[in-house]
């Protein structure tokens, strides 16, 4: 019997230009480096990853991966989703499994990475893995910018909602943190499952809470979440930029290859 040839891994970038709320944040500066860079840098610690790219729009984020540990693929620029991103910087390249990183995440846990990989390069039936947090407080709970998930005893994600899920009946919803997680927007794929999710329309459900992990659990999609210690940090507003750099200041050791004094460089 022949050797089962290992699996092909593809980590992807999505970097569009057009943020709604910080238009070509992919290049905002954080402790003297481009935002890309530090997602880029991170990521590339995967041990995991065999490849490792940046799906853009926009040449001026193409140039800067340039010379980093990552190749730049220019996609179209009307895409819905980071995912549909993906899909078309890997079509193609023979991946079997592909990892959806999140372009404003500077400080990504590499170890995460190679755990959705791990699990599922392992055999199990998944077709998707992804990850969640604790919440931490009880404002967190009340965001709809945080998402929420709720999981099966095997860890299979069951819904996820902007809401306060699960709703507990006899008590304030903020009592029992304990219950609940906050999603992750990170994913690893197998590649034939992410083709057909990208080749599906929105589902209702999908287009009400406007989170596209819905239409894969419409599609019968069995998704593992895994546990994380730590939400990360997401830059999506200019009060993120100098939450970020004040954590990278906190966590300043030889895994963020930064300094900063809490200014932009």
């Amino acid at each position: 019997m022949r050797p089962t040839p290992p699996l092909r891994v593809l980590g992807v970038i999505p970097a569009r230009w057009g943020s709604t709320r910080l238009p070509g944040k992919s290049l905002v500066p954080l402790c003297g480096k481009p935002l890309i860079q530090w997602v880029v840098e991170r990521a590339a610690r995967a041990a995991r990853l065999d490849g490792l790219l940046v799906a853009t729009d926009d040449r001026r984020i193409a140039e800067a991966v340039a010379g980093l540990e990552a190749e730049a693929v220019m996609t179209r620029a009307d895409h819905p989703s980071g995912t549909d991103r993906v899909a078309e910087a890997v079509a193609g390249r023979g991946a079997d499994l592909v990892v959806n990183i999140q372009g404003d995440e500077p400080l990504i846990d590499p170890a995460l990475i190679d755990r959705l990989v791990a699990t599922l390069a392992a055999g199990a039936p998944w077709d998707m893995a992804t990850a969640a947090a604790p919440v931490e407080s009880a404002e967190v709970l009340a965001n709809p910018s945080v998402v929420k998930v709720v999981t099966g005893a095997d860890g299979r994600a069951l819904y996820f909602s902007r809401a306060a899920i699960p709703y507990l009946r006899d008590e304030p919803s903020g009592g029992r943190l304990d219950l609940y997680r906050r999603h992750l927007g990170i994913y690893a794929y197998r590649a034939p499952f992410l083709a057909r999710l990208v080749a599906a329309p929105p589902c209702a459900l999908e287009r009400a809470e406007k989170l596209e992990q819905l239409r894969a659990l419409h599609l019968g999609a069995a998704m593992v979440v895994l546990d994380a210690d730590h939400p990360g940090i997401g830059v999506d507003t200019p009060e993120d930029v100098a939450y970020a750099e004040q954590l990278i200041g906190e966590l300043h050791t030889p895994a963020t290859d930064g300094q900063c004094d809490g200014t932009s460089g």
